[in-house]
């Protein structure tokens, strides 16, 4: 069976808000902002790399970035061994530079992040970790010294976890080692050489050849475009909005097209279910989603903020919700998983709505036609199906906070404490 010819379409600049612009079916899209452009650009082997989907026939925008490494040369560390994000062979490290200008490094499943996806970011392998010195890293340096590889198979994702934990965390404390390799899988060496690996190695602060080349790949990614992205093949259409208003006005006019923020349950859609995506609006990078802002009476996350970004903002005053998302999945999929994606796709499993209508959370919709608040408990109306209108964008959540005479516990039964679906939850 041979490939398709995969084509992509320049959306051109328009010269006010209301530009018509063709695509590639004849009909028109108006009232989206600012240029686009075809191409997804990211750092990896420490260089700038560019894909165009029009030269790169093998890829599209559900390829995935471990289906994408296992076929790239010298790029076969990255494992596949579940396809849904639990077992953590896939594991690696994304870097995004941060409004401070330092880059911040974070873990995930490369099995449930899609290529356009690391538009803008550094994408760090276990390749990578030696450096130009051809020198292990710390952290593979210990894993070596306390035997902490048997069959291998696992080895590189616990060592881009380690590497995680080892920029973010010095001299980590045995909960959090834990909670690292929570989303890694061994069957064969066992833990205990792996944490006392993780022990040994996280004890220079982070510093690494990543830190004396921190600035240079600070310089790379402030040269990528921070322009709308818009890919088109023959039977799939990827749009990468670069503000809310672009993407209030994408949905206005694609209403029918299948919005992500994270991904991590839509991925499987592609992973397990071999679904084609036929069209997808990526809202993963709009910084009016991440915001969190606390008032007297609440806090307003925005829909877009990972669970690893929400947990040190509710801790002290959202306990329950806290204790909730610390086990919810692992790290990798908690620095990917947004409290939007949770609530939007009604998912049975969606561990987070029993203790959000505890609180009498409020979701807020917006739309061309305005903004909603609803509450969440009259949000899920039945499976996999929500008060949210064809147009309309999760864009935050509302908790109120309790006074202080109330109390709200949450509870999680399952087959194993972490990295579990529920059996019960409230």
């Amino acid at each position: 069976m041979g490939l398709p010819a995969w084509r992509i379409r320049n959306a051109r600049p328009g010269s006010d808000s209301t530009r018509r612009t063709e695509t590639a079916e004849g009909s028109s899209e108006s009232g989206v902002r600012g240029a686009m452009q075809s191409t997804v650009s990211f750092v990896l082997d420490g260089e700038l790399q560019t894909i165009d989907f029009r030269t790169s026939a093998h890829l599209n925008p559900t390829t995935t970035v471990l289906n994408y490494l296992r076929g790239l040369a010298g790029h076969k560390g990255v494992k596949e061994g579940c396809a849904e994000g639990d077992c953590g062979a896939c594991t690696l490290v994304l870097g995004e530079l941060g409004a401070a200008g330092r880059i911040s490094y974070r873990s995930v499943d490369s099995c449930l992040v899609f290529l356009p996806m690391l538009h803008g970011k550094q994408l760090i392998t276990v390749e990578n970790l030696r450096g130009k010195s051809d020198q292990l890293h710390p952290v593979q340096q210990a894993m070596v010294e306390t035997n902490g590889s048997q069959c291998g198979y696992c080895t590189p994702g616990f060592i881009m976890s380690l590497f995680s934990l080892y920029k973010n965390s010095n001299k980590p404390s045995r909960e959090a080692i834990d909670d690292c390799l929570t989303g890694n899988l061994c069957r064969c060496t066992g833990y205990k050489p792996i944490i006392e690996a993780a022990a040994k190695s996280c004890v220079d602060g982070g510093i690494d050849h990543f830190t004396a080349d921190e600035h240079r790949i600070s310089k790379l990614l402030k040269t990528i475009s921070q322009e709308s992205v818009r890919i088109e093949t023959e039977r799939q259409r990827y749009l990468r909005p670069a503000s809310l208003a672009e993407a209030l006005s994408i949905k206005h006019q694609r209403s029918g097209a299948i919005v992500i923020c994270g991904a991590t349950d839509i991925a499987l859609r592609v992973t397990k279910g071999h679904e084609l995506l036929g069209e997808i609006i990526d809202l993963s990078d709009l910084p009016e989603l991440k915001t969190i802002s606390e008032s007297a009476s609440s806090i307003s996350i925005g829909a877009g903020a990972s669970f690893s970004e929400i947990m040190p903002r509710i801790e002290g005053v959202f306990p329950a919700l806290h204790a909730m998302l610390a086990v919810f999945g692992s790290q990798q999929i908690r620095n990917l998983a947004t409290l939007g994606g949770n609530l939007g796709t009604a998912s049975p499993i969606g561990d987070t709505l029993p203790v959000l209508i505890a609180y009498g959370a409020k979701v807020v919709l917006e739309s061309l036609n305005g903004l909603r608040e609803i509450p969440i408990d009259q949000f899920i109306v039945g499976y996999r199906k929500t008060m949210r209108k064809e147009d309309e964008i999760i864009t935050s959540v509302i908790i109120p906070k309790l006074t202080p005479a109330a109390i709200v516990k949450s509870y999680k039964v399952s087959k194993r404490k972490d990295l579990d679906i529920s059996t019960v939850s409230g």
